[in-house]
């Protein structure tokens, strides 16, 4: 009898640690809900890719993850809002390619100082843009959408995300490349923008494959092509920019998770591997694969070690482009 019960106070005792063992490692957290700030719109690529991160972080914490939409002002709203945020790990947001590389030669002024205001968290990976025009648009290829704008300069409209997305960006060195003059119309999100493309309020953008593809694959769109250096796997007859006879084109966006600084190195490293964790579960990386988005992992420093080397690359786009925001 003394026996069985210290085996059923040992089988107690591993039974409560398993019940509590996705808060042991984050002990140093409030115990409250954590806020993953999105700094763009609801629906658009950045939102879909956070919400199901968030869904199975909330599982691996024991903590609500709430997902809060912040768009505007290039992703600058968002942003500083993280930036000011008590660094006690339960304030962390959706930082990328705008953000923490485009955002530095695109604005005079920014309200954030993105290697001195945050932490860099986790690397989560990459999405191709694609080029989609409205079905009414008498184009089907690449080069026959750069005949069509020519010989109607400044007579279409490309809509993007906002300015400074890499759809903006995108589209304005498709232009500097082309020779072609589109007038650009920037949104507040992805969503709306398509909305429009699709009733015919514009002709013309460049979005990621994440927000686009349903609308091309449910024939609401046409795509003509793909940004990235490469074919995509959900897209594979589709011919990437360069592919279709603009030499030189290519652009990748891609973000993770960043913090306010401050956050417990302890935190931080906790926080990484749990995502990675998280990414490299079969059943997710499905679902980011259906999306076009290509998960990237590694470590906490990888986020901000590849914007600090991709801003001069795409200083050299915002220059060539003529692309400024004040």
């Amino acid at each position: 009898m003394h026996i069985r019960r210290q085996h059923l106070k040992s089988w107690l005792g591993l039974s409560i640690a398993a019940s509590v063992a996705p808060n042991l490692a984050f002990a140093a957290l409030p115990n409250k809900p954590l806020k993953l700030i999105v700094p763009s719109a609801a629906g658009g690529s950045p939102d879909v890719i956070c919400r199901i991160l968030a869904a199975e972080l909330a599982k691996a914490l024991g903590q609500p993850v709430i997902v809060d939409n912040k768009p505007g002002a290039g992703g600058a709203i968002g942003i500083q809002e993280i930036a000011r945020a008590t660094p006690d790990g339960t304030t962390l947001g959706y930082g990328n390619v705008v953000t923490l590389a485009i955002n530095q030669s695109l604005y005079t002024k920014l309200p954030y100082d993105a290697d001195n205001q945050l932490t860099g968290i986790a690397h989560l990976g990459d999405v191709q843009n694609v080029l989609i025009v409205n079905n009414a648009l008498p184009v089907k290829t690449v080069a026959e959408l750069i005949a069509y704008a020519k010989s109607r300069p400044g007579k279409l409209s490309m809509g993007s995300a906002g300015n400074g997305t890499t759809g903006h960006l995108g589209g304005e060195l498709f232009k500097a490349l082309t020779g072609t003059y589109v007038t650009h119309v920037p949104y507040r999100g992805s969503p709306q923008a398509i909305n429009d493309l699709i009733g015919g309020q514009i002709e013309m953008m460049f979005d990621n494959l994440t927000s686009a593809l349903p609308h091309v694959k449910a024939g609401r769109v046409r795509a003509l092509g793909v940004s990235g250096g490469r074919r995509s796997p959900l897209a594979p007859d589709l011919p990437t920019i360069e592919q279709a006879g603009v030499k030189g084109y290519e652009t990748t966006a891609w973000g993770g998770i960043v913090g306010p600084m401050g956050i417990p190195r302890d935190v931080v490293q906790k926080l990484n591997e749990e995502i990675n964790k998280i990414l490299a579960l079969p059943n997710i990386m499905e679902r980011y694969a259906q999306l076009g988005f290509e998960v990237n992992t590694g470590p906490l420093e990888k986020l901000f070690d590849r914007a600090k080397k991709e801003r001069p690359q795409w200083a050299q786009i915002v220059k060539r482009s003529g692309a400024k925001v004040d």
